[in-house]
C-alpha cells in the first residue's frame, strides 16, 4: 500500500491530501490569493499529524505539473523535490488539467454532477494564462487526451468543428473568459471548478503503480508559456 502526498499550487488555489490506494484520506486547501509560500508546508504539516502519520511514512510525492501559474508552479515543485530528495522517495508529475478532468468524472460516477450524453461528449478544462489566452486539453469521458494541452486565445469560432459534431463542457477558471465568446448550442459551461489534489489522486496512484517516476534533479513543472516578469504599476514612473 503506497502513502502518497498530492500537491496542488498552479493556480491561487493551495491544496494538499494523503491519499492510500488512490483513497482519499485527507486534504487540506485554501483559495486565498498568494497563500501558496506561506501554507504550503503548514499544511502538509498538519495533514500529517491530523492524520497520524510522519515524514517517513510517505511512499511518494506527486506534484501537479501544470500548465498554471508560473509562482505557483514553482512554489508546489520546489517543495515537492526538497521532501523526495530528502528522503529517498519518488517524484509524481500529474498533468494539472488532466486531474481536473478526472474531479468532473467522478463527480459524475458518484452523481454529484448529472451531464446528459455524457458518454459522447468532450471535456475541456481550462486555466487562465492571463491576457486574452487560456490553456485548455480535450479529454474523453474516460479522461484519456484526445487533444494535447495548447496555450490559445478562443474566438467566437473556436471549437465549431468539434462542437457541430458534439457538446463540449468547459471549466475551470479560463472558461470564464470565454462564457460570452463561444455561443454555440453544444456549448455548456460547469461552474465553480478549480483544481484540487483530490482530483489527482487515480492519476497519482496509477502512476506509483507503473514506477512513472520524475527524475528529480531536473524534473521542471509544464509552464507551456514562458514566464514574463512585469513591472507593478506603482513602480512604472520611478
Amino acid at each position: 500500500m503506497a502513502l502518497i502526498l498530492n500537491i496542488e499550487t498552479s493556480t491561487t488555489v493551495c491544496s494538499v491530501c494523503l491519499s492510500m490506494n488512490g483513497e482519499l484520506l485527507g486534504i487540506k486547501e485554501s483559495s486565498e490569493e498568494k497563500s501558496h509560500a506561506k501554507k504550503l508546508t503548514i499544511f502538509i504539516d498538519d495533514l500529517l499529524k491530523d492524520r497520524g502519520y510522519n515524514f517517513d511514512n510517505i511512499d511518494a510525492v506527486a506534484i501537479s505539473k501544470g500548465p498554471g501559474s508560473y509562482t505557483g508552479l514553482r512554489i508546489g515543485v520546489s517543495t515537492a523535490k526538497g521532501f523526495c530528495f530528502a528522503k529517498n522517495i519518488p517524484l509524481i508529475a500529474v498533468n494539472t488539467l488532466q486531474a481536473m478532468a478526472n474531479g468532473i468524472i467522478n463527480k459524475i460516477h458518484s452523481d454529484e454532477l448529472k451531464i446528459e450524453h455524457f458518454k459522447e461528449s468532450i471535456l475541456v478544462p481550462m486555466i487562465d494564462a492571463r491576457r486574452m489566452d487560456v490553456y485548455s486539453a480535450f479529454f474523453n469521458p474516460k479522461g484519456v487526451f484526445v487533444r494535447d494541452v495548447k496555450a490559445e486565445i478562443i474566438e467566437e469560432d473556436s471549437y465549431t468543428d468539434v462542437l457541430n459534431k458534439k457538446k463540449m463542457f468547459f471549466f475551470g477558471d479560463g472558461s470564464e473568459k470565454i462564457h460570452d465568446i463561444i455561443k454555440h448550442k453544444n456549448a455548456f459551461f460547469i461552474e465553480n471548478v478549480n483544481p484540487s489534489s483530490k482530483d489527482m489522486l487515480k492519476l497519482s496512484e496509477q502512476a506509483y503503480k507503473n514506477k512513472d517516476f520524475e527524475d528529480v534533479a531536473y524534473f521542471e513543472p509544464f509552464y507551456l508559456k514562458d514566464f514574463v516578469a512585469t513591472v507593478p504599476k506603482k513602480n512604472i514612473f520611478k
